[in-house]
């Protein structure tokens, strides 16, 4: 089972930015696509980005797109987001999620694993 850890959240300005990074505990992670969502307090998981196992396809949320960057490094088994342009609607938990069948989706309920979130919050 593919094991996933989150870091690079934390407090940071409207208009700031940060970087999160998911480490991925095994070899195989380059056989799943990746995933970025988000849980604000009192509203269901949502999704934000998502990229191929190559990393040469990726997929945004209205909402984050030409703000948000998610890319990968295979090498290294790790998933980033990188985060623009934020805004206090940004603030939530952000996790990442590994999709064995490769398909980039915006379900959750497809996704094989999960890293225990890392916490954005964006002052206004």
């Amino acid at each position: 089972q593919l094991q996933l850890a989150e870091s690079g959240g934390g407090l940071v300005q409207a208009g700031g930015s940060l970087r999160l990074s998911c480490a991925a505990s095994s070899r195989t992670f380059s056989l799943y696509a990746m995933g970025w969502f988000r849980r604000a307090p009192g509203k269901e998981r949502e999704f934000a980005a998502a990229i191929s196992r190559s990393g040469g396809g990726t997929y945004y949320a209205d909402s984050v797109k030409g703000r948000f960057t998610i890319s990968r490094d295979n090498a290294k088994n790790t998933v980033y987001l990188r985060m623009q342009s934020l805004k206090p609607e940004d603030t939530a938990v952000y996790y990442c999620g590994a999709d064995r069948s490769g398909g980039m989706t915006t379900d959750p309920k497809k996704y094989n694993a999960w890293g225990q979130g890392t916490q954005v919050t964006v002052s206004s």
